[in-house]
């Protein structure tokens, strides 16, 4: 019983030495690693007209905003032309965007973001008035104004020489949109709850399953896929609430995730995971620089300045050509090299990230790189 207690002591104090960090490492919450399907946000996007600004408007050759506000006064009973151009220097057209928050409710307002359209300078100072926001389907769920908060400035002078910080052509307006109508959702209608996995995995699939059921019984998940997951759900909106509540605190251990490398073409940058590694491989790099100098000189006869010369003058092209070939270090990488033994070696070479994006390419291909390649 003394070396039964002991170990079981041994045990207990072991696992309250481990840090937080280890434990989060082992497993996630389940709501960290799916996408519950009926519970997603949903964009809004209107058109509108920003009034109020300092002579930083849209400029004449910009025709639909002075269009805009022809229509706007009509409908306040002011009779205008519509061959008429009201020259407007005070108002830009805008598009306005906003994201609506799952299961958001009527009355609740929005954060919105406002853009110019045409060639306003700056929208700095400018009030939205009332503009309608439309989801994909093409109806009406939320209405903006308000006064912009602009973060960019720019200033110019006479003489056509400008400053600009920032990019004072687009501005917030926090909560300036209310909600009119709820977003449609099926989360309260169907008899399952579908969660989607993140990062598709059948052994995340597996784990989420094997741990929903342990805790409401047999039968209630299902795993459809790698990347789906079907609960049976209470019907009752109280209980699906309580029901969804339980499987937040669910800690689920996901399964083997490949290391990825990243690679960015158009900015050199390469990124890679720390649980990268490489097999046994000799690698050798080196650059190859062709340099081509193009001259041109004007070739004169004797006597040409004299006018006693027999030919004419000509102008002669010299091309100087110049191969530079860098001396490429070969080194080895033994078995199961870490990241940190990459970049230190590849430093050590003097190699850029365009070079040390050849050389993963080139261990992928011959099959000496544990880890998937992503170029964006």
């Amino acid at each position: 019983m003394r070396k039964v207690a002991l170990v079981m002591a041994c045990m207990l104090s072991t696992l309250l030495a481990q840090s937080p960090a280890q434990a989060e490492a082992q497993s996630r919450y389940l709501m960290d690693i799916v996408d519950v399907q009926g519970i997603r946000e949903n964009q809004l996007v209107g058109y509108g007209l920003v009034v109020g600004l300092d002579g930083t408007g849209d400029k004449n050759q910009v025709k639909f905003t002075s269009q805009s506000v022809v229509n706007m006064l009509k409908q306040f009973g002011v009779q205008i032309d519509d061959k008429t151009d009201p020259k407007l220097k005070n108002v830009a057209a805008v598009a306005v965007s906003a994201t609506v928050s799952p299961l958001a409710s009527p009355g609740q307002t929005l954060d919105i973001t406002v853009s110019s359209l045409g060639d306003a300078k700056s929208l700095r100072g400018g009030t939205l008035l009332m503009t309608p926001l439309r989801a994909v389907d093409g109806e009406i769920y939320a209405v903006a104004q308000g006064n912009l908060v602009v973060g960019g400035v720019s200033a110019q002078g006479r003489n056509g020489s400008s400053v600009t910080v920032n990019i004072p052509t687009v501005g917030n307006i926090p909560n300036g949109a209310l909600l009119e109508a709820s977003m449609p959702s099926n989360f309260n209608q169907t008899e399952h709850i579908v969660l989607n996995l993140k990062q598709p995995s059948f052994k995340t699939a597996r784990n989420i399953e094997r741990a929903v059921n342990e805790l409401f019984g047999p039968s209630v998940a299902e795993a459809d896929s790698n990347a789906k997951v079907m609960v049976r759900a209470p019907k009752s909106n109280r209980e699906r609430v309580t029901f969804m509540s339980m499987l937040e605190e669910l800690q689920i251990e996901q399964g083997r995730k490949s290391p990825r490398v990243v690679f960015n073409s158009r900015t050199g940058t390469v990124v890679m995971g720390g649980d990268v590694v490489v097999r046994k491989a000799a690698v050798s790099h080196g650059n190859l620089t062709v340099s081509i100098v193009e001259q041109q000189n004007v070739s004169q006869p004797n006597g040409a300045f004299l006018g006693q010369a027999q030919g004419e003058t000509v102008v002669t092209n010299d091309s100087t050509v110049d191969i530079d070939q860098e001396n490429g270090h070969m080194f080895v990488w033994e078995e199961g090299v870490a990241l940190e033994d990459i970049v230190r070696a590849v430093n050590s070479l003097g190699a850029s990230p365009m070079d040390l994006m050849s050389i993963l390419q080139a261990l992928d291909e011959a099959g000496a790189l544990e880890a998937e390649l992503v170029v964006i």
